[in-house]
């Protein structure tokens, strides 16, 4: 029997998962944090890939928690991921 594409996710994911959940939440914000940072500060092309980061990033979160999620919930956190990504496309495109 083959398995689901989110089976197959959500199994590959797993060890990741494990292994997010042994850093320290603090260090994980600062990371997050630190990515933003970069972003914003960053001339364009660096900025941009550093949102596409955390884009990829909340995306991979917001797949593996979806079917647990109420609709409120999942609507914010895909307004989150749409403004990450609408940052991450204006940073990387050049202007003009």
């Amino acid at each position: 029997m083959a398995l689901s594409f989110r089976s197959r996710l959500e199994h590959a994911s797993a060890p990741w998962v494990e292994r997010l959940n042994t850093v320290p939440r603090p260090v994980g914000l600062v990371v997050l944090v630190a990515l933003l940072v970069v972003g914003v500060v960053a001339p364009r092309p660096w900025g941009g890939i550093a949102f596409l980061v955390v884009s990829a990033f909340v995306g991979w979160l917001l797949f593996l928690t979806w079917q647990r999620l109420t609709m409120p919930e999942r609507l914010m956190r895909v307004a989150v991921l749409v403004l990450a990504v609408a940052v991450a496309v204006v940073r990387t495109v050049p202007a003009g």
